[in-house]
């Protein structure tokens, strides 16, 4: 499986003390650089969450956000519209003894309305033990990650075949300029040979052989697009085998452009100049995208 390093997930609960929203999100980055934004009632658990994820991702730069809005507090989305859970049963009972304090002392007050909601147990909590906040944490932290990961699967297979498309781009022109070769090798040879007697006035065919069979090695371009073609099949077993590739690639992306200058410069023909052209833009489309896989 190939990963690209741009991800995107969020998973939300609604809790009877307030919603919690866990996020993850990424984008590409040379190693792997973790952020994390939590409320203060979830910050305890950041080294659970910084485990979870260097589980699965090795490399990018990943933001975690995990809000909790309980009630009262500054984060929740819908605090005033939010009711609070009385206990209708402890009321009753708080007003029965109070009925039955007036029939005894008449001239005791009637309780009021914030003496009855501040008596213990009126209002229920709904607050959430650190052992109930874990497991409900690490629920949600392992389905985002789930859909943050396959995000990311996705992500790089649509990478994967956009790659083998500029691989399959680059050894077709391989293949038109190799057979190329030797024609225009032996045209060079000949107009070379021809500028030499001219230039040096001589008949000397030995000497004559001598030059141009040394600017022949020059120009001379099969080791390159030899080492074109391995590197190519390297990309391919790269892309099927899968995994971590995105620093061989980015090896091989500099060996293939490197490749290709070559053949640019020892260039004799407009043929192979315009096809060292072609293959080095499909090189930097592929350096590009090579740069987003994990």
């Amino acid at each position: 499986m190939i990963l690209s390093m741009t991800g995107y997930a969020m998973v939300t609960r609604e809790l009877p003390s307030g919603a919690m929203n866990l996020e993850i999100k990424s984008v590409n980055s040379r190693f792997l650089d973790l952020m994390f934004r939590l409320n203060d009632e979830v910050r305890s658990l950041e080294p659970l969450l910084r485990e979870m994820i260097t589980e699965k991702v090795t490399r990018g730069k990943v933001e975690l956000r995990l809000g909790y809005g309980k009630d009262g507090g500054s984060s929740a989305p819908n605090r005033a519209g939010r009711p609070l859970n009385l206990n209708m049963a402890a009321i009753e009972r708080l007003a029965e003894a109070g009925a039955a304090v007036k029939r005894a002392v008449p001239q005791a007050q009637e309780l009021r309305v914030m003496e009855v909601l501040h008596w213990p147990g009126v209002i229920e909590d709904t607050t959430l033990s650190a052992e109930e906040l874990r497991y409900i944490v690490v629920g949600m932290a392992r389905e985002a990650i789930g859909e943050f990961t396959g995000s990311r699967s996705r992500e790089g297979e649509k990478l994967k075949v956009m790659l083998l498309v500029r691989v399959a781009g680059i050894e077709d022109w391989v293949k038109k300029v190799e057979p190329l070769i030797p024609q225009i090798v032996a045209d060079y040879h000949a107009r070379l040979a021809a500028r030499l007697r001219e230039a040096i006035g001589s008949t000397d065919d030995e000497r004559i052989r001598q030059e141009v069979a040394m600017f022949g090695i020059k120009i001379d371009v099969a080791e390159e697009l030899s080492r074109l073609g391995a590197h190519l099949s390297e990309v391919r077993r790269v892309l099927e085998k899968g995994g971590a590739v995105g620093k061989r690639l980015d090896f091989l992306m500099q060996e293939l452009n490197r490749e290709a200058n070559t053949l640019g410069s020892k260039s004799v023909s407009t043929e192979v100049s315009a096809a060292a052209m072609e293959m080095k833009i499909l090189i930097e489309q592929m350096r590009e995208q090579v740069q987003n896989l994990e």
